[in-house]
């Protein structure tokens, strides 16, 4: 364990804030709630933003960008919406120097902004879908704050999209749940749940809200996407029409869909250890780190070439690669370092190695002695990317395992509450409940309704609180 790190067993919140603070993600920025994010944790968001904009144009969606400020009365076209969002507005009511006439909204999210344009732009069914995505920043003030999780100002995407009928659009909404899915699954290493979000839960202005749910390293679940069928409820607000084939003025029907830099807090709380930041080899900004090993002056030319001339052979297959070259630092050292970072795979050159014809492998998944392996330097290249994909699969069906074997069926709330204080994990039940019955359930145990899956328990049974009778089960838990 690294001495710096908090046990995981012992203290997960101050585990998670170790090793942000110890693998240099981000730092507490001068305002309260805000964060600073480094040039490592970006790197993460940026394979993350890069990888989810391919996926996003190649489902034929288009970005764009609109303002940070919006209309207070924006706001209060969608009574919902506005009802919603109150609590987290920040709101600016004095600018160069005067008060403003009206007070402009800080985004915290643009479906009003972005229906203003729409009913500019979209007149003719010709005009449709229109299918638009946008990556900038929002603030919703947080009261309990928490790096990349919960904090008042964060980055993400969200995508806004309208359509001629309501059969589009909601086939739009399921693809970019299906997409945010893929994602997780291919890139992540994170199995996820998708669902349905309850009436109480769900997005405010929505008609519905379907989500990702999956399970943090204590048990713990977070909400790692959402994407909302909006219905007509925003078009209705601004007067977004179109005139249809055969003349008539009809609304849109709209979705949107967003995930934020919370992701990265996912991967951090998915896959690390007591040795701190884990990363799957998709997400690593350096995917593998060389460390050239010589103790005598006169070996390090030889040692350090060798290590040059593999990294290249790496890069040169699209392997991001860094020779660690630091002087003054002993291998130790520079292990803790990037293992703490979580460097998919460590390969160590010395003297002996490039006299026999290999590296020393480490990979980040399988620490300590027992996992090392050596590598022939010839062909390495073709190794090492074998390794990467291992790694990745390795991760998913680790972390895979641990939400299975910590998923639980059971029948009774008495046996819900029973439990769940020493057990953290999913709890799958039959359900019948409403908002009411949430609350409770939220008041008693502090834990909430995170979905109805969309793979259902086939057959029936009875609700686990109410007694009635159900062919709907849903998931249960503490959550970020």
């Amino acid at each position: 364990m690294a001495k710096n790190i908090t046990s995981p067993e012992k203290d997960f919140s101050r585990w998670y804030l170790d090793v942000i603070r110890e693998a240099e993600l981000s730092d507490p920025a001068p305002v309260r709630g805000c964060m600073v994010i480094r040039p490592y944790g970006y790197s993460i968001w940026e394979l993350m933003k890069d990888d989810l904009d391919r996926r996003f144009k190649e489902t034929g969606h288009s970005n764009a960008y609109f303002p940070l400020f919006i209309p207070e009365s924006f706001l209060k076209k969608e009574a919902d919406h506005v009802e919603g969002f109150s609590p987290e507005l920040a709101i600016v009511t004095h600018a160069g120097g005067k008060e403003l006439e009206e007070p402009l909204v800080v985004r915290p999210t643009s479906e009003t902004i972005i229906n203003h344009m729409f009913s500019k732009w979209i007149n003719s069914y010709r005009d449709l879908p229109m299918l638009l995505n946008q990556w900038a920043n929002v603030v919703r003030w947080e009261l309990r704050p928490r790096p990349f999780l919960r904090t008042t100002e964060f980055l993400w995407q969200e995508g806004h999209t309208a359509h001629a009928s309501e059969e589009d659009a909601r086939q739009e909404t399921m693809r970019m749940l299906e997409v945010y899915t893929d994602f997780m699954h291919d890139m992540a290493a994170i199995p996820v749940i998708p669902g349905r979000k309850t009436e109480k839960e769900k997005f405010a202005g929505a008609v519905a809200t379907y989500t990702i749910e999956s399970m943090m390293g204590n048990g713990w679940a977070l909400q790692g996407g959402t994407s909302h069928y909006l219905g007509t409820n925003f078009a209705k607000a601004f007067d977004t029409r179109f005139l249809d084939s055969e003349n008539q003025r009809q609304f849109v029907h709209q979705t949107s869909w967003g995930v934020t830099t919370r992701l990265v807090g996912a991967v951090i709380m998915v896959h690390g250890d007591e040795h701190g930041l884990k990363l799957p080899p998709m997400l690593a900004p350096v995917q593998v780190v060389i460390v050239p090993i010589a103790r005598k002056e006169e070996e390090k030319p030889a040692v350090t070439e060798a290590a040059d001339r593999i990294a290249k052979q790496l890069k040169d297959t699209g392997i991001r690669v860094l020779v660690d070259h630091r002087d003054g630092m002993s291998p130790g050292f520079k292990f803790n370092h990037w293992e703490v970072r979580g460097v998919p795979l460590r390969l160590e050159l010395g003297p002996r190695d490039l006299a026999e014809g290999h590296v020393m492998a480490s990979p980040r998944n399988k620490p300590g002695r027992e996992g090392k392996f050596t590598i022939p330097m010839e062909g390495i290249a073709g190794a090492v990317n074998s390794i990467l994909t291992d790694i990745q699969s390795e991760m998913l069906a680790s972390a895979l395992e641990f939400r299975n074997t910590h998923t639980y069926d059971i029948e009774t709330y008495d046996e819900f509450k029973q439990l769940l204080p020493g057990q953290p994990g999913f709890y799958r039940v039959w359900w019948d409940g409403d908002g009411e019955d949430e609350a409770r359930i939220q008041e008693e145990t502090k834990a909430t309704v995170r979905c109805i899956p969309l793979e259902q328990r086939p057959g029936s049974g009875t609700c686990f609180l109410t007694g009635r009778k159900t062919s709907t089960t849903a998931i249960i838990a503490r959550a970020y």
